[in-house]
């Protein structure tokens, strides 16, 4: 088994880097729009209209969309989590 270094293959990205601030921006405003619409949705239903499922829905897909554009976020600035 070769452990030196000459014998390692360099790792490449499967994301460009050039694509973090696009990536960062892009899933950041999807994740502040479903949030906006969380809000919205709970500020103007009364509490027997309500849908416990979707109310998952928008919270978890903010949620996601939110926790990876902080990833690409970081990412961008230099912090390579």
């Amino acid at each position: 088994m070769d452990t030196s270094l000459v014998g390692m293959e360099r790792y490449v990205s499967p994301i460009n880097p050039a694509s973090y601030p696009t990536l960062a921006v892009l899933l950041l405003l999807i994740g502040t729009f479903f949030v906006a619409w969380f809000f919205a949705y709970e500020l103007t239903a009364n509490k027997f209209s309500r849908a416990f499922r979707k109310e998952l829905l928008l919270s978890g897909t903010s949620a996601v969309f939110l926790g990876v554009g902080s990833f690409f976020l970081l990412l961008w600035v230099g912090i390579y989590v």
